[in-house]
């Protein structure tokens, strides 16, 4: 798309984007270098590319258009074909009669709009967009799970029974499984239901007998969504598959097996941990996705605030000490532990890591894989480690008394020791520790900070609405948690500050709720944020943990030395217009 400089240049003489000083000076530049001036203004980052491609768009008289959040008839995706779009970035987007909307970032390229008014038959109209916008279009491409799912059953499902019948009478030999999961039908199915997996950020994926059916349910965000409902004929032939690309034993259906594989993509980089069950119908399969391209994850975006997040961002820098991070299955605290070692990762120091299994592969850290079928277990492999000279040791979990002591013992002797416990508090991490068999001086001496946490569904931006709660809603809180403690916390608390006055009431303040749009899927809900406990283990806690003290008495004099509760954190991110309510009630109901 040529643009001259100068025409750029006399066009934003006569607005206010840039001042005239500044853009002479970018002019000059630009002609000196050889460069075409709007790239030097999107690099300067004097203007963005949406206001770039609207400036382009009123020079050459031609419309554009932003359809990051519009959601387009498949019908008319589909007229011009995924592999032309994603080659040539050109989406169509709207069609009237025998006119063609396309989407492109160059629309002086007339080759490609002949080509595809030749393939189409219509005349086409081209409209300026930009790079992120038209990605997003081509995302569409891949989202009719249901649709594309129909489509291979209903071409493949006699074949796919033939091949599940020819299993059974050959009594599912392993030479007819391997056939199975290399027929095209199957590799089919399976490939679909991970790339959709992928592209609805699914954290997991669930592939369940029933008696007359397989289930398939996608974890989002946390909750469990319904997929697919596929035929019994193709169980046999998704499981040998999956048992194919896992490297596990095809012939075994009676014991547990446990794999993992790696899909590579140019976009993504995806791991999967597979878990396979026998159940009453047959085998039930569960993969875990992990992506390991997600970097630049900081304890800011994870949602830690104000004092809890000074609190851990200082005792991560101490040379030795244990960092406790506490809460159930899937509540993010392994993430938490790899966000802490990325923020400590530095050349001069060694990382040594003992995990079960090993979730993401981390540079210049030494991640070390248990196998306690060879006696390679936490305890093993942390005595073995301590000959090694770690500065910082992340266990993955601490399960027994020997990894407890070895573990509570290298934190005093001078070693940074990272790792998570399953209790439901800050507080109650001590005591189970106790209960465990530790020493308590050791405990006292050695613990350095306690983060419990938990996740919470985040609320879309393009639909939440805003509402405020009535005094019948007040009521039914007050059976939750303590109305009156934690609206004063809200007062006082830095993030709420504007929003929640001095004067309000819970009845004053502006909540939100989930209503859902083609954004989210219609779930109200986008992504997920942490709500933490954060326990510093100050002097008058190292007190109360020498004399045994209860779970609730750590609790509560942690809270009068200014510890914010789990229900405080959650609701002070419900007032910032985060997540809502009912959310920090699911997760922290005990």
């Amino acid at each position: 798309m040529k643009i001259e400089n100068k025409q750029l240049r006399d066009f934003l003489l006569d607005t206010d984007i840039i001042k005239k000083e500044s853009l002479e000076k970018l002019f000059a530049e630009a002609e000196k270098t050889s460069k075409p001036l709007g790239d030097l203004l999107l690099e300067k980052k004097v203007v963005d590319e949406n206001e770039l491609r609207k400036l382009f768009s009123y020079i050459l008289g031609i419309p554009f258009v932003d359809l990051s959040k519009d959601i387009i008839d498949a019908d008319v995706l589909q007229i011009i074909p995924e592999p032309i779009a994603k080659k040539y970035n050109i989406v169509a987007f709207e069609k009237k009669g025998n006119e063609l909307k396309v989407a492109m970032i160059n629309p002086e390229d007339i080759q490609t709009i002949d080509f595809i008014r030749k393939k189409t038959g219509l005349k086409i109209v081209p409209c300026l967009s930009t790079l992120e916008s038209i990605k997003s279009v081509i995302r569409q491409y891949e989202k009719s799970l249901k649709a594309e799912f129909g489509d291979i059953i209903d071409k493949n499902a006699e074949r796919m029974t033939t091949e599940s019948q020819d299993g059974d009478e050959a009594e599912n030999g392993k030479e007819d499984l391997e056939k199975m999961a290399q027929g095209l039908p199957v590799i089919r199915v399976v490939d679909t239901l991970l790339k959709h997996a992928i592209l609805q950020s699914a954290s997991d994926i669930h592939i369940e007998p029933d008696e007359k059916e397989v289930i398939v349910r996608y974890r989002i965000d946390g909750i469990l969504h319904d997929a697919m409902i596929l035929p019994k004929q193709v169980l046999p032939g998704i499981v040998a598959r999956i048992k194919v690309l896992s490297n596990l034993k095809l012939d075994e259906h009676r014991l547990p097996q446990d794999g993992r594989f790696k899909i590579v993509k140019e976009d993504y980089k995806i791991s999967f941990r597979v878990s396979i069950l026998p159940v009453f119908d047959g085998e039930k399969i569960v993969m875990r996705l992990l992506d390991e391209t997600s970097k630049g994850l900081t304890l800011e975006k994870m949602g830690l605030q104000g004092r809890p997040l000074e609190i851990v961002h200082r005792e991560i820098t101490k040379p030795n000490g244990m960092i406790l991070v506490t809460g159930p299955t899937g509540s993010g605290k392994t993430t938490t532990l790899y966000t802490i070692m990325d923020i400590i990762n530095v050349p001069g120091v060694n990382i040594s890591t003992v995990e079960d299994p090993v979730e993401y592969r981390m540079p210049r850290v030494n991640q070390t894989q248990v196998n306690p079928k060879i006696g390679l277990t936490f305890a093993a492999c942390l005595r073995a480690l301590l000959r090694q000279d770690p500065d910082i040791i992340m266990v993955g979990e601490i399960r027994d008394e020997e990894t407890m002591e070895i573990a509570l013992h290298a934190a005093m002797t001078g070693h940074l020791v990272l790792s998570t416990l399953h209790t439901n508090s800050a507080a109650g991490a001590l005591p189970r520790l106790l209960d465990m068999g530790a020493e308590h001086f050791l405990v006292a001496s050695t613990v350095n900070v306690v983060v419990a946490q938990r996740l919470v569904r985040k609320l879309c931006n393009e639909c939440k609405v805003e509402y405020k709660i009535d005094k019948k809603g007040v009521k039914a809180l007050e059976e939750s948690f303590n109305t009156k403690e934690v609206l004063e916390y809200l007062k006082v608390c830095e993030q709420t500050k504007g929003l929640v006055k001095k004067d309000d009431e819970w009845d004053d303040i502006r909540l939100y709720k989930a209503k859902g749009c083609d954004q989210c899927n219609n779930e109200g809900y986008h992504g997920r944020v942490g709500i933490y406990e954060v326990l510093d283990i100050d002097p008058d806690i190292e007190k109360l943990i020498t004399q045994s003290a209860s779970t609730e008495a750590i609790e509560e004099k942690a809270k009068e030395n200014g510890m914010s509760t789990m229900i405080e954190d959650g609701l002070s991110k419900v007032a910032q217009g985060l997540t809502t309510i009912e959310e920090v009630l699911r997760v922290t109901r005990e």
